[in-house]
């Protein structure tokens, strides 16, 4: 694993306004029950995912920050409005997403080793046993893990359970990568070197990655965009650029006047939202 003295993560580019539009919420809301015992969870959300970049959904305990990536996941279906990725409508579990859950512990299988683990979503791709073990040493690779194949979730630590979930979902060569609280579990220094791996397997597959967190820190480090959620039943408070160095760092990154910035906004949208 890394340190917070090694090398900055690769470089983050801020999303331009011309890269088109991979995943797009308009006037979605989502009610559990029906008729006058309905319960409304999400409001009216609307907001764009450009191709390529992180974007991470903020906003306070409660509010509906899972039921919407389950939403946009095509896990539930909507009360109204419409969830599409590439102009498309998700009408079910795209094909070209991945999830990744914050409990691991749930999504990994104890009996398997981390090698049968990754291979798990590759059995309904119909590839070839060559093509399997390629895809998987690849994501294996990716995350840090090339040694570990053969050991089995238990033997593992958290931060490295997560990075088992996190290979599984690469080996499915996702194009959108959707993670619900993916750090939340681990440790502080765990926490920092699993960001920058979001970071560099976004740089490696320029995938589309939304994380939904708690945490503003996290989201202010990782994101391209900053979507804040608030109210009951949830609304987009507000959606901020983050316009900070392309090389990004622990340390130096979260010391720059503007994260600063970002952070205190972030936090006082969340506190107006209560």
């Amino acid at each position: 694993m890394t340190h917070l003295s090694e090398s900055p993560a690769p470089a983050v580019s801020p999303a331009p306004s011309a890269v088109p539009v991979r995943l797009a919420a308009t006037s979605l809301a989502k009610s559990y029950g029906a008729g006058p015992a309905a319960v409304p969870v999400i409001g009216d959300l609307t907001f764009e995912v450009s191709a390529g970049e992180i974007a991470c959904i903020v906003g306070p305990s409660g509010v509906g920050k899972t039921t919407l990536l389950k939403c946009l996941a095509g896990l539930h279906p909507l009360t109204a409005g419409q969830i599409a990725i590439d102009g498309r409508p998700v009408q079910g579990p795209p094909p070209e997403m991945a999830l990744v859950f914050q409990e691991y512990t749930r999504s990994l299988m104890a009996w398997l080793n981390v090698r049968q683990n990754v291979r798990l979503p590759l059995r309904h791709l119909r590839l070839g046993r060559a093509e399997e073990n390629a895809r998987i040493d690849e994501a294996l690779a990716a995350v840090g893990l090339a040694g570990a194949a053969s050991k089995y979730p238990w033997q593992l630590s958290g931060g490295m359970q997560q990075r088992v979930a996190i290979a599984r979902a690469l080996a499915y060569r996702p194009e959108i990568l959707v993670m619900d609280e993916p750090f939340a579990s681990v440790d502080a220094q765990t926490r920092f070197e699993l960001e920058d791996l979001c970071l560099r397997i976004r740089e490696q597959y320029g995938m589309t990655i939304v994380v939904v967190t708690h945490d503003i820190d996290e989201a202010v480090y990782l994101s391209d965009r900053i979507i804040v959620i608030g109210r009951k039943p949830a609304v987009v408070t507000e959606i901020l650029p983050v316009e900070l160095p392309g090389d990004r760092n622990q340390i130096t990154t979260r010391a720059l006047p503007e994260f600063t910035r970002l952070r205190t906004h972030v936090l006082q949208l969340i506190h107006d939202a209560h």
